[in-house]
């Protein structure tokens, strides 16, 4: 729920939370300079919440001042200058019991009791779905929390883009690029995994752009027959290679996702595909996993663009009370919106999206 009064502010501190993203170090910069502009105190929180439970983190203050020397020539570098962690959530931290054996603690009182202490008037939560989740969890319990949406997965329904996505989507469009010579050199099929996690936004625009024969994504089952009469048309072009683009969590219909572990972890799908493709056609079927490149390097212009704008409008939210909320990129305009309602719903791909009906349009297989 958001709030409509304008508090004083005095010190705010800002957070990266989940998954890196291209563009987090741009948001920070931004955000930095524009609540420094304020007149207020700004402070670094490393690696998500560790840094108010731990009062040294890497060898580093846990919570430290962050000035405009400390963001100078920051907005084009991959990262975050604050660390980040997949395995922060304050509701549920794993510790080590006295028996030798790994449980989970509520250590989110802590979190709240320590911004208290330190006079800290605003959060800004930078994070994805999970980081955003826990932000307002701990906004429910009386911590004054922006969020800014970062996630290359680009899932959040509340706004139209989220930054990092179009660097990752640059990324694998090169990738899948550079497969197409080897691919016809060598008459093989390249199935291609990217990541998405539950969604296909990242297969669905850097296999469209990236020229691939076949894009799997978890909003389309696919069924393996399809695929390999796909690459046996190709064949019978004198097209001789295929390029297949799968999303990590993309599943064939009546059957389930490829999962690296117990943990739920996506994996394997590639190299799954991969081999019932060579044993139906007989053609040589090489798997490759982009993984974690899709996260690294630079933010290409647009996300540096983006993150900016999100970081700068995050802290006009703090200036106008409007707490609770998620900055969010809607049409031309950001705007703040609850962040309940942010984190409700996944933004899938919609079946009669126009990036799909194009991409049936130029011949290409969703395996349906």
């Amino acid at each position: 729920m958001s709030e409509s009064s304008t508090p004083t502010v005095r010190r705010i501190a800002i957070n990266t939370g989940g998954g890196d993203a291209p563009g987090l170090n741009a948001v920070i910069r931004a955000a930095t300079l524009a609540a420094l502009s304020e007149g207020w105190e700004v402070y670094g929180i490393r690696r998500g919440y560790m840094g108010l439970l731990e009062d040294v983190v890497d060898d580093e203050p846990g919570v430290f001042p962050l000035t405009a020397n400390a963001v100078r020539g920051i907005t084009h570098l991959g990262g975050t200058i604050l660390g980040t962690t997949t395995r922060g959530n304050p509701f549920g931290l794993e510790v080590r019991q006295p028996d030798g054996t790994w449980g989970k603690v509520d250590r989110s009182n802590e979190i709240v009791d320590r911004f208290r202490e330190r006079e800290i008037d605003a959060l800004i939560a930078i994070g994805g779905d999970g980081s955003l989740s826990i932000a307002h969890a701990l906004h429910l319990k009386g911590l004054p929390v922006i969020g800014v949406p970062k996630t290359i997965d680009n899932d959040l329904s509340a706004t139209d883009m989220t930054f990092g996505f179009q660097s990752a989507v640059e990324v694998a469009t090169d990738a899948i690029g550079r497969l197409h010579s080897t691919a016809e050199a060598h008459q093989r099929v390249m199935v291609v995994q990217l990541m998405g996690r539950h969604t296909g936004w990242i297969a669905l625009e850097s296999g469209l752009a990236g020229g691939a024969d076949v894009i799997l994504i978890p909003e389309i089952p696919y069924d393996i027959d399809r695929i390999v009469e796909k690459v046996r048309e190709r064949d019978r072009q004198k097209r001789r290679f295929s390029i297949v683009v799968v999303a990590e969590g993309a599943r064939p219909a009546n059957g389930e996702a490829s999962f690296a572990d117990a943990t739920g972890r996506y994996g394997g799908i590639a190299e799954r595909l991969a081999s019932q493709i060579e044993a139906a056609t007989g053609k040589e079927a090489r798997a490759m996993v982009l993984g974690h490149i899709q996260r690294g390097g630079e933010p290409i212009a647009f996300d540096r663009s983006l993150s900016l704008r999100f970081g700068a409008a995050a802290v006009r939210c703090i200036r106008e009370g409007s707490l609770g909320t998620m900055v969010a990129l809607q049409g031309n305009h950001i705007r703040a919106v609850p962040l309940g309602d942010a984190i409700r719903d996944l933004k899938r791909v919609p079946l009669d999206s126009e990036l799909v009906m194009c991409s049936r349009q130029l011949g290409i297989s969703f395996g349906d």
